[in-house]
């Protein structure tokens, strides 16, 4: 469960009192790198990676979504492990290489290609560009023939009927992702028709935030038929099937985590008789998961700065936010605003005194990271942490709304500390602007 006794108890046992991460305490490292900040346990996501690896089938692969978190560490982990990288954008192609990952390893989705970022990846040799409509079928063909490259490609589908019980559902209905599964032949046909392209595969994307291992079964079983459907049209099996990402993590009080136990079991029992099977014949499969991979190695820290009464209700004035965590704050996604777990951090083992609302320092009233939450009687200088922080927080958050400085990031693993990103610094900002350089410099010296 999405719950912080649950997640302390699981990957930060030795906590008591106060939360310990890579066994240290949080204090010592907000004293060492101040607040708000980004922390990440190494040692959560070596349990995450065997955990994923020992489900899946061997003839599967593992390809980490940038998306998720792009800080170069993270990638940089993933390629040790074997991975490759999932990417949907220039920027984040610029990131995996120089992570060190070969651009054969890459793999590129998104509904939004433009002609500047198709040339840039083809013309560095990327491994696979999912193809998401006609007309961008049209665009890697035309940019292959130009640069005398011969692309491989993959169509990402939107399949025909919604698998339910994702926390973010493609499938069955009109979507700005892939193609759907009944127009395909739309995107094969010039694919097929062109020499300068080589359909390698498929990709397949129903939802996101999946925690039930029956959807994923299912899933995966329509896939195998999309994917026989396509062979016998191109006349030979497919190189590559991507599941996509899709499993989740539970976030909230009534959700409970994917059983990887019994989804390995049914992994098992689908991928067994495809050892038979002409239409996977040299198949590779493959998954792209993100969140689930990082997202509960990360815990965000704020310093709560006043303690103030509002007609009744009390608030904890945080000196972070939702700038730093739109997510957390329910501006990301929710309908209705419901809490990540959350913590004061040296207060573990104190008993609640009460609900209350944990703020940040925006003038606006979305940003709040909890709503009537019970937390123990709170002090100016107490540490609040958000769980389930590895994720869509820091890069998928508003960073330069009202000109913060920008969180630092910072790995911890066997006692030891480091910083992987740095605090920002008010001069970021002139420095954006057309006579930045001169006016951040002027403004240091």
């Amino acid at each position: 469960m999405g719950d912080v006794a649950t997640l302390t108890a699981k990957y930060f046992p030795d906590s008591v009192a106060e939360l310990r991460m890579g066994g240290i305490t949080v204090r010592t490292l907000a004293e060492k790198y101040g607040t708000p900040l980004f922390i990440y346990d190494r040692g959560v996501l070596d349990a995450k990676w065997n955990q994923l690896r020992s489900a899946l089938p061997a003839r599967f692969s593992i390809s980490y979504s940038v998306k998720a978190n792009p800080n170069r560490s993270f990638l940089e982990y993933f390629l040790e492990k074997g991975a490759g990288l999932e990417i949907a954008s220039a920027g984040e192609f610029h990131q995996a290489l120089a992570a060190g990952c070969a651009p054969g390893n890459i793999v590129f989705a998104g509904p939004g290609k433009t002609e500047t970022e198709l040339e840039l990846v083809l013309s560095h040799g990327i491994g696979e560009i999912h193809v998401e409509s006609p007309r961008e079928a049209e665009r890697v063909i035309s940019i292959s023939r130009r640069l005398g490259k011969r692309a491989h490609v993959a169509v990402r589908v939107n399949p025909a009927s919604e698998v339910q019980g994702g926390a973010m559902r493609m499938g069955g209905k009109p979507a700005p992702f892939g193609v759907d599964e009944e127009s395909i032949d739309t995107v094969l046909d010039p694919l097929l028709a062109s020499d300068a392209v080589e359909i390698c595969g498929l990709h397949l994307y129903i939802g996101t935030q999946i925690l039930d291992h029956a959807i994923l079964v299912s899933q995966y079983a329509h896939g195998l038929e999309v994917a026989r459907r396509v062979a016998k049209k191109i006349g030979h099996p497919i190189a590559t099937l991507d599941f996509g990402g899709g499993l989740g993590i539970p976030y909230f009080s009534n959700e409970h985590e994917l059983d990887t136990i019994v989804l390995r079991a049914g992994l098992a029992e689908l991928f067994a008789p495809l050892e038979k099977d002409p239409n996977f014949a040299g198949t590779k499969f493959m998954v792209e998961p993100g969140r689930y991979l990082v997202g509960e190695a990360g815990v965000y820290v704020a310093s709560v700065v006043d303690v103030k009464v509002s007609r009744g209700k009390k608030f904890l004035i945080c000196d972070g936010g939702m700038h730093h965590h739109l997510a957390a704050s329910g501006n990301l996604g929710q309908t209705i605003k419901r809490n990540y777990p959350v913590a004061i951090l040296n207060k573990l083992n104190r008993t609640a005194a009460g609900a209350v609302e944990v703020a940040g320092p925006l003038c606006t009233p979305l940003d709040v990271l909890a709503r009537n939450v019970e937390l123990p009687e709170a002090e100016v200088g107490d540490l609040i942490g958000v769980f389930q922080s590895g994720a869509y927080a820091r890069a998928a958050s508003p960073l330069g709304f009202l000109s913060h400085v920008t969180p630092p990031e910072v790995w911890v693993e066997r006692g030891e500390s480091r910083l992987i990103r740095r605090r920002g610094e008010y001069q970021d900002y002139l420095a954006d602007q057309p006579d930045g350089v001169e006016a951040a410099t002027k403004s240091r010296s």
